[in-house]
């Protein structure tokens, strides 16, 4: 079940990654840190933002978007600018990437990585469109 968490988890979490995240992923993880989510029939698990407030909390989060994002940039083909938002256990990701003029800002874009093929698929054009 995930928590809310307050706006300090989520800037500790783009100085360590050196991005700024789209207010509309913002405002959901605000909301419920972590989770999960349906695309097309498939669920996927929200990679939520370290939450260091307790113990419980932290247990809970430490699937962080952080340790998440390094994980997956060791996977051929993942986009090494793409930071990890979710994964669906089967090796797939959900990833947001750079704006490309301005590379510390992620775009609202929603992309699914392909552990298989290595091809990136749009699968929302802004966070706030998926439920």
């Amino acid at each position: 079940m995930p928590f809310p968490i307050e706006i300090d988890q989520v800037r500790r979490t783009e100085v360590k990654l050196g991005v700024t995240f789209p207010k509309s992923f913002v405002a959901r993880m605000l909301a419920d840190n972590g989770g999960d989510i349906v695309i097309e029939d498939e669920a996927w698990s929200l990679n939520p933002f370290l939450d260091w407030t307790d113990k419980v909390r932290l247990k809970r989060t430490c699937n962080d978007i952080v340790g998440e994002t390094i994980n997956a940039r060791e996977w051929s083909g993942f986009p090494q600018s793409g930071i990890s938002i979710a994964s669906n256990g089967m090796g797939d990701h959900l990833v947001l990437l750079p704006d490309p003029s301005q590379s510390d800002l992620l775009q609202p874009v929603v992309f699914m990585w392909s552990h298989e093929t290595g091809e990136l698929d749009k699968v929302a054009d802004d966070f706030a469109a998926i439920r």
